[in-house]
């Protein structure tokens, strides 16, 4: 109905110009948005504040030539409010067409073709291969694959990938940690690697490289040596087996990669120093006190960043550039980068990075969603360690204490640059104060009412219902059929802002207009006609939470 009405508006402008009552020229950007309050309209708009300057009348009068144009049966009736805002009254036929369109489209309503099949990646999780996923992993997970879902419904042409960070240091502190295991050295004993990683799972992965087990991670076989002197066979094996580790937590999860990116890839193919010698061929870099440096700060940045250091080796954000780069000539018109807070500071660089390259790569990209850090509660007290990481909390642990439906709505449901608090005890409790239980509660609701109808032999005539639905107009009926036509602008408004918690708020928001609507009324009654009518509501309302709940990965149960 936004779009409808905006078309309207822009016809009534027309006509208004081709009268003479306002002058030609480009009309300003202007709102329709939804009212807070009903009694004020459905829709309100500004149009006639953003006209009055260019036309050089009051916004109100222009607001009344505006009104007095527009003859639409799908606007009851509209006024004028304040300085000169457009409060649209829909009329029910109007509001009536959209439950009919829901159930005629089912799971394609809301659904646009905005992105046009055009290319969008979207890198998540990009965990390094040196433990297990924590909880601020799982964040990335929820957020990353709900955008993606999100953009796909936006018409976008989706890739997902994971960077596996298996380049550097902490790779080299995993191998001498599962060495040190495999000769019997505990954490605790003064031989102990100053930085190895301390939880059970480097025991796990000592056990079986000494006894010579093969791996299977991103379709390739790994066996172990056995040998506790090989290191980079150690280093080889340990980083395959918490890739296959972490593959089988994000199969838990129910998030799957369409692309698995490899950091070591751009040493082993070259791609960092041809991307370093790209930039100095650009003119972007100069050499001082024995190390190379990029002209950042020609693109925004604070300072200039050291690429190579004096002592060789180049500084972390270099492969971030090249990595990008890649992304770039593979020809992705977007990228958007969901990864924690802590990397924040890299933003700046890599985009200084790509622009220095002087290939075309637009400012802005990539695009990032930052999300901040998550704390894990049960009762009053904060949970902080899992016995088989050693020192934080893995997602695992969360999937096992809650399930995954709980787990994946509690890490999307607040916007990202929010810190999260996850109540175990809430995500377990089958009560209404339990938002993913309350969702998925409405949905099978209506699942019931169908079962209930099947037992006492009942058929629906949905035909019957629909050309019926002029007699919902109670207070709850009305409610739930604004709700449910909110549902495309929520689309829109999660992919424009990059943020799937707007999916998350609207299915709570959506749910409680149903479970009022479904507690003030009986839907199996004996006039066949108000029943058909009624149920076909509560099957539009099932659509709808059915296809909310796909965009964030959770279930919509047909019981419980």
């Amino acid at each position: 109905m936004k779009d409808v009405l905006r078309e309207l508006v822009h016809g009534a402008l027309a006509n208004l110009r081709a009268q003479e009552i306002l002058p030609q020229g480009q009309t300003p950007a202007f709102v329709v948005e939804r009212t807070r309050n009903r009694e004020h309209g459905d829709f309100a708009s500004n149009v006639a504040l953003t006209l009055a300057k260019l036309a050089g009348r009051k916004p109100r009068e222009i607001a009344e030539a505006i009104v007095a144009a527009i003859d639409d049966p799908r606007v009851a009736r509209t006024e004028i409010a304040g300085p000169g805002f457009i409060n649209f009254f829909l009329s029910p036929a109007a509001v009536h067409a959209e439950i009919v369109r829901i159930l005629d489209l089912g799971d394609a309503y809301g659904r646009n073709n905005s992105g046009n099949g055009r290319k969008l990646q979207i890198e998540f999780v990009s965990a390094n291969p040196t433990g297990p996923l924590h909880v601020g992993h799982g964040r990335g997970a929820a957020v990353g694959d709900s955008l993606a879902r999100v953009m796909t419904a936006n018409g976008w042409a989706v890739s997902r990938e994971f960077y596996y960070n298996d380049a550097g240091a902490q790779i080299e502190n995993l191998a001498l940690s599962v060495q040190s295991r495999c000769k019997g050295i505990e954490p605790d004993h003064a031989d102990w690697p100053t930085d190895g990683y301390r939880g059970d799972y480097i025991k796990d992965v000592a056990r079986d490289y000494l006894a010579g087990e093969t791996v299977h991670a991103d379709g390739q076989d790994v066996t172990a040596a056995a040998d506790v002197d090989n290191l980079d066979a150690i280093r080889r094996f340990s980083v395959a087996w918490l890739r296959r580790e972490q593959d089988l937590d994000m199969r838990a999860f129910g998030v799957e990669f369409d692309v698995y990116f490899l950091e070591s890839s751009l040493y082993s193919e070259g791609r960092v120093e041809k991307t370093v010698r790209e930039l100095v061929s650009a003119g972007h870099t100069y050499e001082k006190d024995g190390a190379l440096w990029l002209k950042t700060t020609d693109f925004g940045d604070d300072k200039d960043r050291v690429m190579r250091k004096s002592e060789g080796g180049y500084t972390y954000f270099v492969p971030d550039v090249a990595y990008h780069e890649d992304k770039w000539q593979r020809g992705f018109e977007r990228v958007i980068n969901e990864q924690g807070a802590d990397h924040h500071s890299t933003v700046n660089r890599v985009r200084a990075g790509l622009q220095a390259l002087d290939i075309g790569i637009p400012k802005g990209w990539p695009e990032y969603v930052l999300h901040q850090m998550v704390t894990v509660m049960r009762g009053s007290e904060e949970v902080k360690l899992s016995k088989r990481a050693g020192s934080y909390v893995t997602l695992r642990d969360l999937i096992d204490e809650v399930g995954c439906d709980a787990t994946r709505y509690f890490l999307v449901a607040r916007k990202t640059d929010s810190q999260l608090v996850f109540d175990i005890d809430l995500a377990r409790a089958q009560t209404n104060d339990n938002p993913v239980y309350y969702i998925q509660y409405a949905h099978a609701r209506v699942c019931s009412v169908h079962r209930q109808l099947a037992e006492r032999g009942i058929a629906l005539d949905r035909a019957e219902g629909l050309n019926a639905l002029e007699r919902l107009d109670s207070e709850y009926e009305r409610s739930l059929m604004s709700e449910l036509s909110r549902y495309p602008e929520v689309l829109e408004a999660a992919a424009a802002n990059l943020d799937p918690q707007l999916v998350a708020q609207y299915l709570r928001d959506l749910a409680a207009a149903f479970h009022g609507y479904y507690n003030a009324h009986q839907f199996i009654v004996d006039d066949g006609v108000m029943r058909n009518a009624r149920i076909a509501l509560a099957d539009a309302a099932r659509i709808v939470l059915a296809s909310g709940l796909d965009l964030l990965g959770v279930s919509a149960p047909q019981s419980m």
